[in-house]
């Protein structure tokens, strides 16, 4: 299976997205790194940019999609079967509940989307459950869009974060591929 991995910007996540790439990848699953513009250009206090997209490609055997026009023909070109956006962040719900396709994440998911190819969104927001929340609902109520199930990371500090929980991944991926949303959604 070609998977496409859309990569937004919940940079504290990262070290778990490689961990779950080298699983995946082991298992024989072909990733297609995609990342936004901010994850291609941004180091943080979780660590370089050049490091993480390095990784990406050494663990994937890929090269990193990073523009609107790599990432456009992914979906018309059969290239990938699926995308799984994981982190997604709360900005990038908001921009695919509302068709906003400006960067390569959101730009491949258009062109999966019109080729009734699964989307996959592994939420990682402090968001969640304040202003995004519609934005889950709305997205959980879209054709072709599955979520991985998540939970709150921590209730008492964070009480509207969800985050992914990223070792259901893969039974999401399978779920998906038949079209089925794997339960529970919140754990």
């Amino acid at each position: 299976m070609n998977i496409g991995l859309g990569i937004t910007g919940s940079f504290c996540t990262y070290k778990k997205i490689l961990e779950v790439v080298e699983t995946l990848t082991k298992k024989g699953y072909n990733i297609i790194p995609i990342v936004t513009d901010k994850v291609y250009k941004t180091s943080t206090r979780f660590g370089s940019n050049k490091t993480f997209l390095k990784e990406l490609e050494t663990k994937t055997n890929n090269k990193v999609i990073h523009t609107i026009v790599e990432a456009e023909p992914l979906g018309p070109k059969n290239i990938i079967d699926l995308l799984l956006i994981a982190p997604c962040t709360g900005n990038t719900l908001g921009k695919l509940a509302n068709a906003i396709s400006d960067n390569a994440v959101t730009m491949t998911a258009k062109s999966l989307m019109r080729n009734n190819k699964p989307i996959i969104i592994g939420v990682s927001t402090n968001d969640a459950l304040g202003l995004n929340l519609q934005n889950i609902a709305k997205l959980l109520n879209t054709k072709g869009i599955f979520f991985v199930p998540m939970h709150q990371d921590d209730p008492t500090n964070k009480p509207k974060s969800l985050i992914a929980n990223w070792d259901k991944i893969e039974d999401t991926l399978l779920e998906a591929i038949k079209n089925k949303q794997i339960q529970p959604i919140l754990n």
